[in-house]
């Protein structure tokens, strides 16, 4: 069977029970219909980005709606074990990338920090842009699930805090007194959090008090990586982890 065209369904129209119709409009809308030219009696898979998919029949169609009927419908659960990354703020071209990268990889979610050597400034809100790019990775991969996505207020302060909502907690520090490789051991158990620093890394001071927080440091080798280098890396590290486990 041929892979199925698969569009986003917001989590407030998804259908209780299979039989219920469902009107799918907006971008993803025209996509299905003006894009993809998908016409009645068609079935495509739906998502709601909170772990719900399904697969529907297409029944009406106008110029800018769809109306589909549920045919099949599963929940696929937030696991129990998953890796989110805080990455310190930085003017990067490069953020489309870990979007993409987040989502095919698994991860649970990304928070953006104001670190001492961030540059330029820090949107007090997650943009829409932000979650659209999600929305299309996640429609390419097939994973059913959007990742957390956060902008964290009060810099360090703010970071810290948002750490104790994790089981286990990394600083992805460039020091040469770090020798602790991170693994997928260190990600095979439980929520982690892994903490990434700037374009510039992280200021001395702003490092140790992390550490003081009770944050464990690990390194991620002797090359010096860009950050989103950086977050691949302790994706995919998650990513293999928890192939492990199945």
């Amino acid at each position: 069977m041929a892979r199925l065209n698969s569009f986003h369904l917001p989590p407030g129209d998804w259908p209780e029970a299979v039989g219920e119709s469902v009107r799918l409009a907006g971008a993803e809308a025209r996509h299905m219909l003006t894009v993809l030219r998908t016409a009645p009696h068609h079935t495509v898979r739906l998502f709601d980005g909170l772990g719900r998919v399904g697969l529907f029949t297409v029944l009406d169609t106008d110029r800018n709606t769809a109306l589909l009927r549920a045919e099949r419908l599963a929940h696929h659960p937030v696991p129990d074990t998953g890796l989110t990354l805080a990455i310190g703020w930085g003017k990067s071209k490069r953020r489309e990338y870990l979007f993409e990268k987040l989502v095919e990889l698994g991860g649970l979610g990304v928070a953006f920090w104001a670190a001492a050597r961030s540059q330029g400034q820090m949107p007090g809100a997650v943009k829409e842009t932000w979650t659209d790019k999600c929305v299309q990775a996640a429609k390419q991969c097939g994973n059913p699930l959007l990742p957390a996505l956060s902008v964290l207020p009060g810099g360090l302060d703010g970071l810290i805090d948002f750490a104790r909502g994790f089981d286990t907690c990394y600083v992805a520090w460039e020091s040469e007194d770090i020798d602790t490789p991170l693994a997928p051991a260190h990600l095979a158990q439980g929520r982690s959090l892994v903490i990434i620093g700037p374009e510039g890394g992280f200021d001395d001071a702003e490092a140790r008090a992390l550490l003081a927080a009770g944050l464990v440091p690990v390194t991620l080798g002797r090359s010096i990586l860009r950050w989103e280098t950086a977050a691949t890396y302790c994706l995919s590290l998650g990513w293999f982890a928890r192939q492990g486990m199945q």
